[in-house]
């Protein structure tokens, strides 16, 4: 259902080797690579994750109540990916733990402050 999430960004190069990093633990690479925007995907017709400067030519701001959810395939993936972000200088929005019955998450926010999670239902 969803072909891709855009995050805005003004800082595309700082921002991009954090994402670098933190997607390639999901199989996720660079798809696209322009002077204005990076996207990763998985695998072909999967959903993809862009990171873009914003087309109007203003300063990126973060959405209130926007997340962006990065599915993991293990809870273990999760305490992974929560603590890589948290080391490649990602703030703690809270730790990876259960989140009720049959959901495991931990959630964070990006180096341009957008907030997002990996989780596992199940």
């Amino acid at each position: 259902m969803i072909g891709y999430v855009c995050i805005g960004t003004n800082n595309l190069a700082g921002s991009a080797r954090f994402y670098d990093e933190l997607l390639a633990d999901v199989g996720a690479k660079r798809v696209w690579d322009t002077e204005k925007m990076i996207a990763w995907g998985a695998e072909a017709g999967t959903p993809m994750l862009i990171l873009i400067k914003p087309a109007d030519g203003k300063p990126a701001t973060v959405g209130n109540g926007t997340m962006v959810a990065l599915a993991a395939k293990s809870k273990a993936q999760v305490d992974a990916m929560y603590k890589k972000a948290l080391a490649l200088g990602a703030k703690d929005e809270g730790p990876a733990g259960p989140r009720g019955e049959g959901f495991y998450a931990g959630y964070f926010r990006d180096l341009e402050g957008n907030k997002l999670c990996t989780f596992i239902m199940g």
